[in-house]
């Protein structure tokens, strides 16, 4: 998804999304972007399966303890 920096309000900025609506982003999400950029956002697939395994094996551990007797 690409938005457009619209505008900057105090700590957020003001986006137009591909609809043509507008939507608040908290700016700090945005630094060293200006009025005018594109910004694109996007959802990091390998990352979030990375993050998930990781999740799945620290829950496995915690049930089965640290010397995987359960």
């Amino acid at each position: 998804m690409r938005v457009i920096i619209d505008r900057f309000e105090e700590e957020y900025a003001v986006v137009e999304l591909e609809d043509g609506s507008m939507a608040y982003l908290p700016a700090k999400l945005l630094p060293g972007a200006r009025e005018g950029d594109v910004v694109e956002i996007k959802v990091d697939q390998a990352e979030t399966a990375r993050r998930k395994r990781l999740i799945q094996e620290l829950r496995k551990k915690a049930v089965q303890g640290e010397d995987g007797r359960g």
